[in-house]
């Protein structure tokens, strides 16, 4: 058995993340969050080798359109099961999608494949927002964005992952001399909003163990944060290289990586 996960876009301009396990001949396929056009999502997914017909679920974090975008669209076009949580489906407009929709909760598995993928919240300025950690019964792979803090709940669900993408979404002195109105700095720093680098280096070090792998940094903010800030922070908590801290961006997403 195996689990890799590459994002496909992450950052305020739109965020999916593909995650995939294989077990003997088979290969299943979840895409975490839609948060772009259907042409791009498409092409992005075939550029990672993979056709929408084989994506087995969607799994939606929260209503905010940079992780819903095309969620609905895409799934009812290529008839994939649709998971988010009721407060999620409330924040859409409770859209009919009759029996490709799913309720997800905050500790209930979902089984996706060959993957056990278990939700968890997370603060965040949204009405029900889930975050998740996927298995293959070996590996553990935790995902975790769009949080305004590391709650105590966020760290025990993410306890002994072999794998993490963790939001860096800004600086906090580049927030503050950035152009965005009072209101928006207060909500993206809030205890609702985003990480900060440091705030995502904190969270981190609280997860390091000896079996953790590969880290990816996302939803990193284009114009309140730097790629160097956000590795350097996330390096220097983990005892790492800056080499070693992947990045991912609104244009390219990331590599494929192995837990």
């Amino acid at each position: 058995m195996s689990i890799r996960f590459k994002s496909l876009g992450s950052g305020s301009a739109g965020n999916a993340t593909l995650v995939e396990a294989r077990e003997g001949l088979r290969t299943s396929h979840l895409l975490i969050d839609c948060g772009m056009s259907q042409r791009k999502l498409t092409l992005r997914l075939q550029q990672a080798g993979v056709e929408p017909g084989q994506i087995d679920a969607l799994f939606i974090t929260h209503e905010h359109s940079d992780h819903i975008g095309c969620g609905v669209a895409f799934a009812q076009r290529h008839g994939i099961p649709l998971w988010m949580s009721r407060g999620t489906h409330v924040g859409i407009g409770q859209p009919e999608l009759g029996e490709l929709l799913h309720m997800a909760r905050d500790g209930s598995p979902l089984c996706v494949g060959a993957l056990e993928c278990t939700p968890f919240t997370v603060p965040h300025d949204a009405r029900e927002p889930l975050q998740l950690r996927c298995t293959d019964g070996d590996r553990l792979l935790g995902i975790v964005t769009d949080l305004g803090h590391a709650s105590a709940h966020v760290v025990e669900m993410l306890q002994g992952c072999d794998a993490l993408l963790i939001e860096a979404n800004h600086d906090p002195d580049l927030l503050a001399a950035s152009r965005y109105p009072p209101f928006l700095k207060a909500r993206v720093s809030g205890d609702f909003g985003h990480l900060s680098n440091a705030a995502s280096a904190g969270l981190a070090r609280l997860l390091q163990h000896a079996r953790l792998g590969q880290v990816l940094a996302g939803h990193l903010s284009e114009r309140n944060n730097r790629p160097d800030l956000a590795s350097a922070a996330l390096a220097e908590a983990l005892g790492r290289t800056v080499d070693d801290i992947m990045l991912a961006d609104a244009a390219h997403g990331s590599d494929w990586l192995s837990v």
